[in-house]
């Protein structure tokens, strides 16, 4: 990684695995980091840990919190890394009505990054998934994907998920072509982590009550994924590489994109549909409040 001095950063979901190890790395190439926490206990337990200067509020599964921690951005940042997520949880809603996995990994980034969008300057990261490829929004039609953010239908906590990591990658492509559009000053990336060795396995079962299920995750992440450090690379090269394009996605290059250092990887075709990506980006905007055209915090 270059020299990082003067660069602001603000990463969502700073308090463990990817996030914090992102932290710790910025920080130690000279940059300036915000973290988010939602619970101001871990906030500033991870700035000790990370040597991050700034903690903020916000829980992305509540509208309130977003626009309350977007008006407290009140000056310019490099880079922002749309980090934070929870995984394969039992059928909950956000705050505002939402299912829970579309409304935290994707619609609360959609509407935060919104807010703030004419105070990034460089790079816009989103964090993605392999588990993309089992996401799907069936026809795709506006109709078809609200029903998905409102949690309407069967649930499955893996396609859920999956369909949150594959409106992440939309998102990206969209906003690439909306950057063009519109003269943003940010480039758009997406990445992803391979199998990273984090709490996020453990956080679905662990809400569900199921202790056997949670241990049993944890133990299979601790023997079979790479270290939380190893799964940031990817983040962390997007975050500070010169010279990257628009919209490119990266990840681990062994093990079927499971571990190693960072490489250009391909989403599924689905990904790149850009109907479905305007159709997303239209509910995203009817279902936070939030216009993207519109100056920040509007």
């Amino acid at each position: 990684m270059p020299d990082l001095t003067g660069k602001k950063y603000l990463i969502t979901g700073g308090t463990s695995g990817l996030g914090l190890e992102a932290a710790k790395a910025l920080v130690a190439k000279g940059a300036h980091v915000t973290i988010t926490a939602r619970k101001e206990a871990k906030g500033l337990q991870a700035q000790s840990l990370s040597g991050a200067q700034r903690v903020l509020s916000l829980d992305l599964a509540n509208l309130e919190s977003v626009r309350t921690a977007a008006a407290e951005i009140t000056e310019d940042i490099d880079v922002l890394i749309c980090n934070a997520g929870v995984m394969v949880t039992p059928f909950r809603f956000t705050k505002d009505g939402f299912e829970l996995q579309m409304g935290t990994n994707h619609l609360g980034h959609f509407a935060f990054a919104g807010l703030i969008h004419n105070k990034i300057k460089e790079r816009l990261i989103s964090v993605a998934s392999v588990a993309h490829r089992i996401g799907n929004f069936g026809p795709g039609t506006v109709t078809s994907i609200r029903k998905k953010c409102m949690g309407e239908g069967a649930y499955s906590p893996w396609k859920a998920y999956g369909a949150s990591k594959l409106a992440n990658l939309l998102f990206i492509n969209e906003l690439e072509r909306r950057r063009l559009q519109h003269g943003y000053s940010f480039t758009p990336l997406a990445v992803h982590p391979g199998f990273a060795n984090t709490r996020l396995t453990r956080v679905g079962p662990a809400m569900a009550g199921q202790p056997i299920k949670e241990r049993w995750m944890g133990a299979m992440t601790e023997l079979v994924a790479q270290s939380a450090h190893d799964g940031a690379l990817p983040m962390l090269y997007a975050a500070s590489m010169p010279g990257i394009k628009g919209a490119t996605y990266y990840g681990p290059r062994k093990s079927f994109e499971m571990r190693g250092t960072p490489m250009v990887v391909h989403a599924k075709a689905m990904a790149y549909d850009q109907t479905l990506a305007s159709n997303l980006w239209q509910v995203s905007e009817e279902l936070t409040g939030v216009s993207w055209e519109n100056s920040a915090h509007a």
